[in-house]
């Protein structure tokens, strides 16, 4: 819950603006300010005031205990000019909401915490479990100075302006070490625990089976991912507290599935309770890995037969692949879910063009693999490999990356060893209609004028058929230096069945400084004045130009009552 404090009528109406968009996520806080600030403070996990930095930071003082336990406080002034992120940064999530409060009010958010000001992902903001010395690597990692990554277990990270030798080390393990002097160590959720049990296995012995074998094997409990099952036990009480007590989920998997596994210690005890020869191992198992400890049995004190069984796998980190949409070009259509795709990627795979445009969002030290155009399927193949090596890959196009762009061919090359991420963008075709006003207000098609890839038979047989059916076109790639006539043709199929005085929107980088558009008419459109720059939207028989906008009605009366006045 984040606590919302304010002490004069601005304050209250920005409060309040923040209360109404978040009604579920906030708590106003009314009273006297030194009273609303100490219950919030003790009450939520994060707190918004909009009140000055110096007496926040007087009234907060005396509540201070612990920078992993205290709530992280914004400051919102009284202007509503800034957002500042003042306590608990990283472990209160301060930062992070200071950015969305800003994005909220209009504001600036004001992020001071040194590895978010310089580029670099904190070490505590990895989602692992981290132990050591995090303010001495980190600041080693501010000062340029040599920070070793030794990974003992592949996992996909971010870039940590580490390299293979330093007076300061990040060690990436499950294993269950303290860390050294000047050493962090990450927790990665690389171990599986499958688990066993008969009816009835009391909570305490299914955990205290998963604690003695974890200790014994020398893996850490913070890098467990889960405790895996088969379905039959899903609700089994002792199971499913033990997940609970370690605060992991509890993947179930059919008796089918796990029957397939090929387990090293079988058994007929549960092919016969519940159809399969393995539960512990083949739960562990199922989704592949490295058996590190194979079945194990639960000791009970009473001498009676063991009621638990568990095995500990390691599941290697799967590299990660991003595909991500640019937008059209413009930095505030560019979406922060594709933001944060090219801060969390330390391999970034793109044309030479596209990567120009957002290279000043990269964390330093992301690798860049950049190419010219016509090297497509070459970019998808390398951002593949890229993240089959266990990688965090982004690779970049403009628009969408699934309309006309990378995702097809990325996932084309791309198999289920690894994890493939979609990230939408803002298209061509939307940006251009936003321009132009709204053309595409009913159906509407995409074709692309393009024959490198489509024979022009094909693209003149739905250019054809759209045309027949009354659609909305939108023409992606209409016209270059080599390939001057499609568009005359397409504009003559459709002439075929639309007036010539049929509106058409013609917009010439959208969005982007140098951006161009005109409304001009089917019978008129120039095709020499288009490149590939451009996008031309051709109108249906109901689409009108009202006030020097085009608009394509969402029904059909408009046009069948203009039809009945004339």
């Amino acid at each position: 819950m984040i606590g919302l404090i304010s002490a004069t009528a601005a304050g209250a109406a920005a409060r309040d603006r923040l209360a109404a968009a978040w009604p579920d996520r906030t708590r106003v806080y009314e009273g006297p300010v030194k009273d609303a600030v100490r219950r919030a403070f003790a009450e939520c996990e994060q707190l918004v005031c909009f009140l000055a930095t110096g007496a926040v930071v007087r009234l907060l003082a005396p509540l201070l205990a612990d920078k992993a336990a205290d709530p992280g406080v914004v400051c919102v002034d009284e202007g509503g000019r800034f957002a500042v992120s003042l306590v608990g940064g990283h472990g209160g999530g301060a930062n992070e909401l200071a950015r969305e409060v800003g994005e909220l009010l209009g504001a600036e958010p004001v992020v001071t915490t040194a590895t978010d000001a310089v580029g670099l992902p904190g070490l505590d903001m990895l989602g692992f479990p981290v132990e050591g010395d995090v303010a001495g690597v980190s600041r080693a990692m501010l000062d340029g100075e040599a920070v070793a990554l030794k990974a003992e277990v592949a996992w996909p990270l971010p870039p940590l302006r580490a390299g293979a030798e330093g007076a300061y080390t990040i060690r990436l393990t499950d294993r269950l070490v303290e860390p050294a002097e000047r050493e962090v160590v990450l927790r990665p959720p690389s171990l599986v625990v499958g688990v066993g049990a008969s009816k009835g296995a009391p909570v305490d012995e299914v955990l205290g089976l998963i604690e003695r074998t974890l200790a014994g094997a020398g893996l850490s409990p913070a890098s467990l991912a889960e405790l895996a099952t088969v379905d039959a036990k899903a609700g089994e009480p002792g199971i499913v507290e033990a997940a609970a007590r370690l605060g992991v989920p509890l993947v179930t998997h059919s008796a089918e599935e796990l029957a397939a596994v090929e387990a090293p210690n079988p058994s007929d005890a549960p092919l016969a309770a519940v159809g399969t020869p393995s539960v512990a191992e083949a739960a562990a198992l199922v989704r592949g890995g490295e058996l590190l400890v194979p079945k194990r049995k639960s000791e009970r004190a009473d001498g009676q037969p063991a009621m638990a069984t568990c095995a500990v796998v390691r599941r290697p980190g799967r590299g990660r692949l991003a595909v991500v949409g640019l937008g059209p070009g413009a930095r505030d259509l560019l979406t922060p879910r594709a933001r944060a795709e090219l801060e969390r990627a330390s391999v970034l795979v793109g044309l030479d063009q596209y990567v120009d445009q957002i290279r000043d969002l990269l964390r330093p030290g992301t690798r860049i693999l950049e190419s010219g155009l016509g090297a497509e399927e070459e970019r998808a193949r390398t951002a593949v490999a890229e993240a089959r090596k266990g990688q965090a890959v982004a690779l970049i196009g403009s628009g969408d990356a699934g309309v006309y762009a990378m995702a097809s061919p990325a996932l084309a090359e791309a198999s289920d060893d690894i994890d493939v991420i979609g990230v939408p963008g803002v298209t061509a075709a939307l940006a251009a209609a936003a321009i132009l006003g709204a053309p595409l207000g009913h159906d509407h098609v995409s074709i692309s004028l393009s024959d490198l890839h489509t024979p022009w038979e094909v693209i003149e047989r739905r250019v054809r058929a759209a045309a027949e059916a009354d659609i909305v076109v939108t023409f992606y790639n209409p016209r270059s230096r080599g390939r001057d006539w499609q568009l005359p043709k397409a504009l003559a199929i459709l002439a075929e069945h639309r007036e010539p005085t049929t509106p058409v929107g013609v917009v010439r980088n959208a969005s982007r400084p140098d951006e161009s558009a005109r409304l001009t008419a089917l019978g008129a459109l120039d095709p020499a004045t288009v490149d590939m720059m451009t996008v031309v939207t051709v109108g249906n028989t109901a689409t009108r130009d009202i006030a020097g906008r085009m608009v394509t009605p969402r029904g059909y009366r408009w046009q069948a009552s203009q039809e009945g006045a004339r």
